[in-house]
């Protein structure tokens, strides 16, 4: 037989490289569920790959330094970088051991650290700041719906108990638009809506506040069809002349936080001749010569503060004149010709718009 036709003999299995590869992988696995295990596992590691493989010298050290980084890898991913677990296994006993001797020579006990309060913040803020103290967290809904929590930055710490000697802390929590109960597992405080129906807006906003009812949760709209709807500055600024005509919900029902508030406003002035709500929204005109039904020869317009009358129209499509006083861009008017202004003073005309129908146009 030819010596060198002769293949060379085969090495065990466990001098090969993939197994040696494999206890590497070992580390990481094993560095992420205890550091202590994991860190015995990479010296035999480091063992392995100077005796078993036939390596050379350049490999053999970078997998002896990939074994440490490995086992760096696996303990962080695994939580066990803590400034307990990164001391060394025999370090770590003799401060234990020291710890202990000192409890037991002490003549009092050692004090258990207290709980810090985290009622009032968002939920997973107060639950990093637990576990930054060494606390194992859990968490509950603290209304007695107990639904589950999905965001915990969208929820807000209303009670904690906390076992000082187990070092744990249970939150329970709120959304952050809700009010705390009055216990943990009690039903939700929510505000009832109050009557406004008549009162001013300054006076409905007033008691929307004292009933607990934040303004960002109220929609404004208007009650006739050819006044636009009022922006909540523009309602406040002129709070005492626009009136509550409607409201939604009802007196009494509750404000949870998936309600939406609206109030129907209408406005008038000591000098309309209506003062009155109309008996349903979006059903009358403000200004009566806006109607596109109006016959201005039987009626005069009206508005906040300035009313008059008096146009004519003739037949074949003529058109008379007349001003009506304030009247708002845009709105349905009669007749064909009539003139006004807008609240800022601008001239405006009554013409055929866009769709063929009479609007008030700037002239």
């Amino acid at each position: 037989m030819n010596p060198y036709n002769t293949p060379p003999p085969s090495r065990p299995w466990w001098k090969t490289t993939p197994a040696v590869l494999g206890i590497l992988a070992l580390v990481a696995l094993l560095g992420a569920f205890s550091f202590g295990l994991g860190f015995v596992v990479m010296i035999a590691a480091m063992v392995a790959v100077w005796v078993l493989p036939p390596w050379r010298r350049f490999a053999k050290i970078g997998a002896t330094f990939g074994a440490f980084l490995l086992l760096t890898v696996g303990a962080g991913l695994g939580g066990q970088l803590d400034e307990s677990g990164t001391k060394q296994p025999d370090v770590q006993a003799r401060e234990d051991s020291k710890a202990s001797a000192e409890a037991a020579s002490s003549p009092t006990p050692a004090k258990v650290a207290k709980a810090a309060d985290y009622t009032g913040k968002p939920l997973n803020e107060a639950e990093k700041l637990a576990r930054s103290a060494g606390f194992t967290t859990g968490h509950h809904d603290a209304a007695e719906d107990d639904r589950s929590i999905i965001m915990r930055s969208g929820w807000t710490v209303c009670f904690q108990e906390a076992d000082t000697a187990a070092k744990t802390i249970a939150f329970a929590a709120v959304k952050s638009d809700e009010r705390c109960p009055g216990k943990d597992g009690g039903p939700l405080p929510w505000p009832k809506m109050p009557d406004v129906v008549g009162a001013t807006y300054t006076s409905a906003v007033r008691n929307l506040k004292q009933a607990g009812i934040g303004l960002d949760d109220v929609t404004l709209d208007d009650v006739y069809l050819d006044i636009d709807t009022p922006t909540a500055e523009e309602a406040a600024e002129d709070g005492d002349e626009w009136r509550v005509c409607f409201q939604s919900p009802d007196a009494g029902a509750k404000v949870t936080s998936t309600t939406t508030v609206r109030l129907d406003l209408g406005r008038w002035s000591d000098a309309d001749l209506v003062q009155d709500c109309p008996k349903a929204k979006d059903t009358t005109y403000k200004i009566p010569a806006n109607d596109p039904d109006h016959d201005s020869g039987n009626s005069t317009g009206e508005d906040d503060g300035s009313a008059s009358g008096g146009s004519s129209t003739s037949t074949g499509g003529s058109t008379g004149g007349g001003s009506v006083g304030t009247v708002h861009p845009g709105s349905f008017c009669s007749p064909q010709g009539a003139t006004g202004v807008t609240r800022a003073g601008t001239p405006m005309v009554c013409g055929p718009g866009s769709d063929g129908r009479n609007r008030w146009r700037s002239s």
